[in-house]
């Protein structure tokens, strides 16, 4: 009993393995190889493509939150310090195509470094962010904090091509 056990645990595991190679081979050659089909089709699944007007819909929906706030004075050094923590973090300007060719001179283990430095950064950008939208959102009335939480809801601006889809 115990052998027929062991050779279908054995089986099971060949199994197993074969079908994660199959599925691993077949979303590699999904993908398509390197050139300027691939770069877009990578930029594009990760958000990374050139919007042209993405600091244009920026300023423009900041402008509209702050006309629908209603901000009075008092707000306004909250509101700047707000503002100023959305702006563009450390993507701004970089450029895909060398980063990639630097990766790729780098052994996996420089790499791995590398990610998690970034994540690091991106982290610590976020935190900023947080608390800057905390200390600006502790500033406002209750009714202020209505229009700003169906304002800031998750997917309110991000729509396709940078057109807002707004939520009737």
């Amino acid at each position: 009993m115990k052998l027929l056990q062991t050779s279908f645990a054995k089986r099971a595991l060949m199994v197993g393995l074969i079908a994660g190679s199959g599925i691993l081979a077949a979303s590699t050659f999904a993908m398509p190889a390197g050139g300027a089909a691939s770069k877009e089709g990578c930029e594009a699944r990760h958000g990374q493509k050139a919007h042209g007007n993405r600091a244009e819909n920026r300023a423009g929906h900041l402008a509209e939150l702050k006309e629908k706030l209603k901000l009075t004075p008092a707000q306004a050094a909250a509101w700047d310090s707000f503002a100023s923590a959305r702006q563009p973090g450390m993507r701004q300007g970089v450029d895909g195509q060398a980063m990639r060719g630097e990766f790729e001179k780098l052994t996996t283990p420089q790499r791995l470094d590398k990610m998690l430095a970034m994540s690091e950064v991106r982290r610590a950008r976020m935190v900023e962010r947080a608390q800057a939208t905390k200390a600006f959102y502790a500033q406002l009335t209750p009714e202020q904090q209505t229009v700003f939480d169906a304002e800031a809801a998750p997917g309110r601006h991000r729509g396709h091509g940078g057109k807002h889809h707004h939520q009737s």
